[in-house]
């Protein structure tokens, strides 16, 4: 193999080792986003997956759940949206913006 091509293997298991440990880094780190003036707080991880949901005892309303029930997928989504942001601003880091396909 020349020795320019070991150069670069050994860059790319470099570059394999550090993204496996941020994605680590990034599964710890949480994000939180809220819906109806706080009402609803979702907090999501950077796998990204929801990790907790806040209700304010005050929006929940027999009689009115479906307002309850779009507070909800409104905070989660913007949770989750947040957190996806979050992962791929740091594997742009990582990577000096090179934009490799499925690394996000």
């Amino acid at each position: 193999m020349p020795p320019n091509m070991k150069a670069m293997m050994r860059q790319a298991q470099q570059l394999q080792a550090r993204m496996a440990q941020l994605q680590e880094e990034l599964a710890a780190r949480t994000v939180e986003a809220s819906a109806g003036g706080g009402m609803v707080t979702a907090v999501a991880n950077g796998k990204p997956e929801i990790v907790s949901i806040r209700i304010d005892p005050e929006v929940v309303d027999p009689a009115d759940v479906e307002m309850l029930q779009d507070l909800v997928t409104a905070a989660v989504n913007e949770a989750l949206g947040r957190a996806r942001q979050m992962v791929e601003t740091e594997m742009a880091r990582l990577t000096g913006g090179l934009g490799i396909p499925g690394l996000a």
